[in-house]
């Protein structure tokens, strides 16, 4: 009897073992705000909603807002729901993205909502940097009006790409091609950070559209706040750990299904890529003919 206690005694402290671990590197979500995320900039321009699972974002003429992830991550998923600026938005940027806060060395994956007159089309901008080097931007217009409802927004880093998601819908991969030459982000941890601010100097129609003030204030509202990955310090070897999910087979590649979704956006929906800019790139990038 004495050994079976002490053998159940040693399979408990084993099993709690494991579920510290295993907590450093991957949180079940959806999460409350404040689990995750702190205030980064102007306190008084986010309101939190229902006990923390959902805030807004104030944009007036005394100031933006701002937030960001208490820790940084090196692979993984991140995805929030989130309901963008209605009505005459043009001048605004919602921003969500990804940055290892790095200076001239950042790496950054970045979805960037551009705000237009009503009517219009909202525009996301997607970028990337790596080791410090960007100018990598595409547009989208997208295929639905994001201010009506929640739609959720997703980063999947892994070590064979990243790819941004509008509702499950691949709009972007920027595929590790380091055999080829092409730098990939994957030693800097990145931590994960919204901001909603004026840029009516470039942001609708390249700064033709001015943000109109008597608007304001101006809102966007976040909820199901879905981080899983490696949080850094954590375990040293979790960012390596091919049993991770999000470095499984099916998130290797785009399926058949998410390729075809890809190919229809853009087909129908994209209106700018830098790879397509002969005026910026009069070679085409290398990453750019390097394939998903």
């Amino acid at each position: 009897m004495a050994r079976l206690t002490s053998l159940k005694y040693s399979a408990a402290i084993l099993i709690l073992l494991y579920a510290l671990t295993f907590s450093f590197s991957v949180s079940a979500r959806p999460a409350t705000f404040l689990q995750d995320f702190k205030v980064s900039w102007s306190d008084s321009h986010i309101k939190q909603i229902d006990g923390g699972r959902a805030i807004q974002l104030i944009l007036d003429q005394n100031s933006g807002c701002g937030f960001a992830s208490k820790s940084k991550y090196l692979f993984g998923r991140v995805s929030m729901k989130i309901k963008l600026v209605p009505g005459d938005s043009a001048g605004t940027v919602t921003a969500f993205y990804m940055n290892s806060d790095t200076d001239n060395v950042r790496d950054e994956l970045d979805f960037e909502f551009l705000g237009n007159r009503s009517g219009q089309p909202y525009t996301v901008q997607t970028s990337v940097y790596v080791h410090g080097k960007g100018d990598k931007e595409q547009r989208v217009n997208l295929w639905f009006d994001p201010s009506a409802d929640f739609h959720t927004y997703t980063i999947l880093w892994n070590h064979y790409h990243a790819v941004f998601y509008v509702d499950a819908v691949p709009i972007r991969v920027y595929k590790n091609n380091e055999a080829k030459g092409i730098p990939f982000p994957k030693f800097q941890p990145m931590g994960v950070y919204s901001t909603l601010w004026e840029a009516d100097d470039w942001a609708t129609r390249g700064g033709l559209e001015k943000i109109n003030w008597s608007k304001s204030p101006f809102y966007a509202y976040y909820k199901d706040f879905d981080i899983e990955g490696c949080a850094m310090p954590g375990p040293a070897n979790c960012a390596s750990n091919p049993r991770n999910w999000w470095e499984g087979a099916n998130y290797q590649q785009l399926s058949a299904a998410e390729a075809r979704q890809y190919r229809w956006v853009r087909m129908n929906h994209m209106i700018y890529d830098y790879c397509t800019d002969k005026s910026r790139n009069p070679v085409t990038p290398p990453e750019c003919v390097a394939g998903i």
